[in-house]
């Protein structure tokens, strides 16, 4: 790092500084400044470097050093004054509302000399001519502080009332605190109509929206618009994250994702920033902070997670417990030395109210990658009715209606049943339902107990429920791999169920149930099957599904289970369908066995085969039918649907749904998809919930943008990153992935960051036979780096792009790279020399592409390309006629440049001319649809013409635009520019020459 040896290199090295990170690095260098400054014993100096370190301990954690410099700048200005410039002495002044602010926030310092300090800066600011907006501004946050409501009441009125000047807060801040006091009294409303331009983009600063999209979290909750908070959270976040002083919003943030079921995104953001437990530099802040740590460990507790390991201050670990009991400590303690030196107790009051808010949603998808902490609650079966605790014969008998009637929850009955009845002596009957659901729940490993359930079911007499056990167990094995074992088991009692039910020995339920298990396990063996015999084992299941059907048939009016042996065997026979390549069948006997569910009164059976009708919809081009299907299925699935198969339902809903346009409705979809995904995840299938959730964030991404929600785009594509694979998901969807997120990155500004994305997915795109991808993504990387301030860079992706575009034959686009190339020389050694010849080339080869083409709608778009280059050309000829011509004023002085000024820029001034009168001429071809591009380029050349000395040449070209616009429609704001400038050309008086 050089020495500073002059005042201009100090203000560079100031500037530079300016442009860090916050932090104490920042800080560090802002004093060694002040130290350098000091040497140049120069007042404006040491004034500057003063006023500098003042604004980068601002704007970081150590807020509390801010008083010593200004301090000191505060005796220099009343010793003397002269030593300030206009800007130094207006920033002297502005400063005062920093430190009103900064001593409200630091509880050491009395609320005596705060009020003092107060009527000190109303004096020296009515000395120095100014309003007395800001001061009743900063007595309204004294006030309002302390929990004074009455006088913040007048304060606010006073404050809105007096005149704005130069000493006002601008009005992103302003609006930023009125809003805030409207949310303290609770009037959300009108908080939040308060920060709308804020939000909207009307009104900016250094800190805003950052800290009013913070603010807006909790209000937008409390009026349920969790939508909108979702959008600010996404959004703002990315604004508080790299900044050290916002720890104030970055609590925000952290408390909205404890409100909202977030909890693990609320731990990562504690993770992220490990010294805001203990950064001492601003309490006020870190008491915001503690109180939502302690709030968000205390709903960790909540879930039963008070033994969770958890981000906390460094030097020791931490349970969710143990941070909770800390955080409040500190919280408390802190708000107790405010409450000491305000002398009220509204601090604490507060901070004892964040603390001990409810959530306010369960869980609010984010559309970011995270996983709960907690499994996500179950819907519990209801307890009996009239029973506060159940006893044995009323759980088996809620646990029979359970299953008699095929609810969800069957299952959980007998379990609970099983665990009531440990130690008791029941009879053979109740012990062989025990067991048949007990292996109904183990899946595989439940084979021998349908064996001991049908023993008991036989010492029970019902040899009819024994068979049925028994052709369960074999199907089970069936699905465990052995298929031919299990079909020999279930045709033997088969037979025997026959004969039972021929007698009147056993019902029909009973053998319903053993003839399904036997179409099941030949179901089972047509997909293990190999193609020769295929065909005879399809016509061995089908009629064996029929013979369900003939059993069955009519009787579910009755019985719910064989109406739903009904619906089983028609989605049976809509498999085989499918199977001997009938799709339209298949989707007709879907549908008929969902129907059947859902008229049996069990509409979550009916998931599977709706989803199989969109299926079929889908391939068919119908994506209306499968957008009612997969509709229906979500409706239908309810509570029901593992999180598995929520995520696939939401996930193909967003794709169909976007596809028609409805993008809003889409998105929501789509996070949806991401939600349930990570629920899968959390709930034992991370590989699955993985792969999901990168096509759920991709998709979301893709969607936001296309609604022009960047940041939250960027948010969301950032996470889908971190599960897409080309492995897993294609490469295709990971540069998809990047391509959105560059297309993000540069709407936001950070060009840097885009070229990267837009980078690494060019490179992925290199190595796919089709390369127009790979062109575009190399021209918008290209477009990155020359915005990310890169200029060689940018010239050799321009470079790369054009090569692609030309082996692609795509000439418009070889031009508009040449072009770019162009402009780019311009900023590097080549400089004028080489920026003419890349735009003559891009002239040469917009030309042989035109002389070339044969296909007419080619040549129009050629002939607009070329008119473009002429015009470029043009603009591209002054502007570096006129930069030489500067840099030579610079370089001899003025006299001897002007000598030589004469020739450089008239020439260039003549060349540019032509050129644009190639393009009028083009334009001009084009009939009304060039019309303006033709009399932009005409008041162009009637500008240089005006400068090149020829005024009545100018007045020409001006009288022309005049006239093509003679009857154009006033209210065009373009026709009433070209007008506007067309007749101040006429006025263009004599001149003696060409002008730089």
């Amino acid at each position: 790092m050089s020495e500073i040896t002059d005042f201009d290199a100090l203000r560079r090295a100031m500037a530079e500084n300016g442009e860090q990170p916050e932090g104490p690095a920042r800080n560090a260098r802002a004093e060694q400044l002040l130290a350098e400054a000091e040497g140049l014993r120069i007042p404006l100096a040491v004034i500057e470097a003063l006023g500098h370190q003042l604004k980068v301990y601002n704007y970081s954690s150590e807020k509390d050093r801010m008083f010593v410099p200004f301090a000191r700048l505060l005796r220099m200005w009343d010793e003397r004054p002269e030593d300030f410039d206009a800007y130094e002495a207006h920033s002297l002044h502005w400063v005062f509302k920093w430190m009103s602010a900064g001593m409200l926030d630091q509880p050491h310092i009395p609320l005596t000399s705060i009020e003092r300090w107060l009527g000190e800066m109303e004096h020296r600011y009515r000395l120095a001519g100014h309003s007395e907006r800001a001061v009743r501004g900063a007595e309204f946050s004294v006030a309002e502080h302390i929990g004074d409501l009455p006088r913040a009441e007048r304060a606010y009125a006073a404050w809105l009332a007096a005149d704005r000047d130069a000493m006002a807060d601008c009005h992103a801040c302003e609006l930023h605190g009125q809003g805030n006091w409207q949310a303290t009294r609770g009037r959300d409303a009108e908080a939040l109509q308060l920060w709308r331009p804020v939000l909207e983009g009307e009104f900016a600063c250094a800190h805003e929206p950052h800290t009013v999209l913070a603010s807006s979290l909790a209000p937008l909750l409390r009026l349920g618009r969790a939508d909108e908070a979702r959008a600010n959270h996404l959004r703002g976040f990315r604004l508080v994250r790299p900044m050290e002083s916002m720890r104030g919003a970055y609590a925000d943030h952290v408390e909205f994702c404890a409100l909202t079921g977030n909890e693990a995104r609320a731990l990562e953001l504690l993770a992220e920033r490990p010294a805001y437990f203990t950064d001492t530099g601003h309490p006020r802040s870190r008491l915001d902070y503690l109180a939502v740590v302690a709030l968000l460990m205390d709903r960790l507790a909540e879930l039963g997670l008070a033994g969770q390991r958890v981000p906390g201050p460094a030097g020791r670990s931490w349970t969710a417990g143990e941070l909770a009991g800390h955080a409040r400590v500190e919280a408390l303690d802190l708000a107790e030395r405010f409450d000491r030196r305000n002398g009220t107790a509204y601090v604490g009051e507060r901070t004892r109210a964040r603390m001990a808010q409810r959530p306010l949603a369960d869980r609010l998808p984010l559309g970011v990658r995270t996983v709960r902490p907690a499994p996500a609650p179950k819907a519990e079966r209801p307890a009996p009715e009239g029973a506060d605790t159940p006893d044995l014969a009323a759980l088996l008998a809620e646990a029979r209606r359970l299953s008699d009637t095929l609810r969800p929850h069957a299952l959980g009955a007998w379990a609970a049943v099983a665990r009531a009845a440990h130690g008791t002596e029941l009879a053979p009957r109740d012990r062989a339902e025990i067991a048949d659901h007990e292996a109904m729940a183990r899946g595989p490993e439940g084979v021998e107990l349908f064996e001991r359930a049908a023993a008991l079911y036989t010492e029970a007499g019902d040899l009819g429920e024994a068979l049925a056990a028994r052709a369960r167990g074999a199907y089970v094995r069936a699905l465990a791999g052995e298929a031919g074992a299990a079909l020999a088991t279930v045709n033997g009692l088969y037979d025997e169920a026959l004969a039972l039910y021929a007698d009147e020995a056993t019902g029909v339920r009973q053998t319903a149930s053993v003839v399904m298990s036997r179409a099941r396990i030949l179901m089972r063996r047509v997909h293990e099957e190999s193609a020769e015999t295929a065909a005879e084992g399809l016509a061995r299941a089908e009629q064996a599904v029929r013979e369900v059907l003939a059993l069955v048939g009519g009787r579910g009016a009755d019985d719910v289970r064989l109406a739903a042996r009904d619906a089983e065997a028609r989605g049976m026979l809509a498999e085989l369908a499918l199977l001997r390549g009938d799709g339209g069948r298949a989707a007709e006997l879907f549908r008929r066995a969902a129907a059947g569910y859902v008229s049996a009164g069990l509409p979550w059976f009916a998931v599977e085969y709706e989803a199989q009708v969109a299926a079929l919809a889908h391939q068919a081009g119908d994506m209306a039918g499968a957008e009612r299907a997969l509709r229906s299925a979500l409706e239908h699935g309810g509570p029901y649907v593992e999180p598995v198969g929520r995520a696939q339902l939401h996930l193909q809903l967003a794709e169909i749904v976007g596809g028609r346009g409805a993008v809003a409705e889409a998105a929501e979809h789509a996070w949806e998809a991401a939600h349930w995904a990570d629920e899968a995840g959390a709930g034992g299938a991370p590989a699955e919930g993985g792969a999901l959730g990168g096509w759920a964030r991709q998709q979301l991404g893709g969607l936001l943008l296309r609604q022009g929600r960047c940041a939250e785009a960027a948010e969301v594509l950032e996470s889908a990153l971190a599960d897409l694979s080309a492995e897993t998901h294609g490469d295709g969807a990971v540069v998809q992935a990047r391509w959105w997120l560059g297309d993000c990155l540069s709407e936001l500004g950070d060009h840097r960051a885009a070229a990267e994305h837009r980078l690494r997915a060019a490179e992925i795109a290199r190595h796919w036979p089709e390369q127009q991808d790979h062109a575009t993504l190399a021209h918008l990387a290209a477009e990155s780096l020359s915005q990310a301030g890169l200029p060689a860079e940018a010239d050799r992706a321009y470079a790369r792009a054009g090569e692609l575009w030309r082996a692609l034959g795509n000439a418009p686009f070889v031009v508009r790279s040449l072009r770019a190339r162009g402009w780019l020389a311009l900023r590097g050694d080549d400089g004028a020399r080489g920026a003419r010849e890349l735009m003559a080339e891009a002239v040469r080869e917009c030309e042989r592409a035109l002389e070339a083409a044969a296909d007419p709608v080619a040549r129009d778009q050629l002939a607009i390309e070329l008119a473009h280059t002429h015009r470029q050309f043009a603009d591209l000829l002054t502007r570096s006629a006129t930069e030489e011509a500067e840099r030579a004023e610079e370089a001899e002085g003025t006299e001897r440049a002007e000598k030589a000024e004469g020739g450089v820029v008239q020439a260039a001034f003549e060349a540019a001319l032509v050129q644009l009168d190639r393009a009028a001429a083009l334009f001009g071809a084009l009939g009304a649809d060039g019309l303006h591009d033709r009399t932009g380029a005409e008041l162009a050349a009637g500008r240089l013409e005006a400068d090149l000395g020829r005024p009545a040449q100018a007045a020409a070209r001006a009288r022309a635009v005049l006239a093509a616009y003679k009857d154009a429609d006033d209210e065009d704001e373009t026709v009433r520019a070209r007008r506007a400038e067309a007749a101040q050309l006429l006025t263009v008086p004599e001149s003696r020459g060409p002008k730089a």
